[in-house]
């Protein structure tokens, strides 16, 4: 049975301080901070266009359309069964008019996806949440969707910053989030198509190592890399810092100008 048709095996997950309300499988894949930081961090304006690769069950572009108010966003997705639950997700939000999705292997041929209104280079901004492990380098869950969206099976990670950087325009810009131990694999991929790349941490709690990275380049640029001082996530006492709370409860965006 899909995960659209079986409603037991949905959660009602509610974001950005219950200003969206989206379904999510219950077990598998379920997106969290990772997606609303991601979505926090790019730098959309009314009138333009995003596209969220991977997108899941839809959260990340959701979060996007919600802050930003006349932004088309359009989230690809290898799975149906999350692209039909994502659409399902838009319209119990009210955005089915502007947030809409595709099923979409990253790996197959780029040029059919003008007869879906995503041609490469034509986003303002492309932004995803790849899968965090290359195969045989971590457990692989038993759910069959969790794990097509944690483990890289068909596309590596080079093929999705290739994907990502081929859908930008020039001078679009292009945000992942990832592990923070790869960002030596990340930012030579990187690098390698975009600018003025910078690398925000997001620190667990203080004294902690990151886990997560926000990174974010230019199509195009020449500007040099910077490395931003993050943001903190949880205070001594366990809470989330101000500056989180900003983000995941009042949906404010991360600027990282005033980094």
């Amino acid at each position: 049975m899909s995960l659209a048709a079986d409603k037991a095996s949905l959660t009602d997950d509610g974001f950005l301080g219950e200003r969206l309300h989206v379904l999510q499988p219950e077990k598998g894949h379920r997106s969290g901070l990772d997606a609303v930081m991601l979505a926090a961090s790019v730098p959309a304006m009314r009138g333009e266009r995003a596209l969220d690769v991977g997108t899941g069950a839809g959260v990340a572009a959701l979060c996007l359309a919600a802050r930003v108010q006349g932004a088309e966003v359009t989230g690809l997705d290898i799975q149906p069964d999350l692209v039909g639950l994502a659409a399902k997700n838009a319209a119990r939000n009210e955005m089915a008019e502007r947030v809409r999705f595709i099923e979409w292997d990253i790996s197959a041929k780029r040029g059919p996806l003008e007869e879906k209104e995503a041609a490469p280079h034509s986003f303002d901004h492309v932004f995803a949440n790849p899968p965090y492990y290359a195969p045989g380098t971590s457990w692989t869950p038993p759910d069959t969707s969790k794990g097509v969206s944690h483990i890289a099976e068909g596309a590596d990670l080079g093929a999705w910053v290739d994907f990502c950087c081929a859908m930008a325009k020039p001078k679009g810009t292009v945000s992942l989030v990832h592990r923070a131990d790869v960002l030596d694999e990340l930012l030579p991929l990187m690098s390698a198509k975009l600018g003025a790349i910078v690398v925000y941490p997001l620190w667990p709690a203080p004294g902690k190592a990151a886990r997560r990275v926000l990174v974010q380049g230019i199509k195009g640029s020449r500007a040099p890399m910077a490395l931003l001082a993050g943001m903190l996530l949880h205070g001594e006492e366990g809470g989330f810092t101000p500056e989180a709370e900003a983000v995941l409860r009042h949906g404010e965006a991360i600027d990282f100008a005033a980094s």
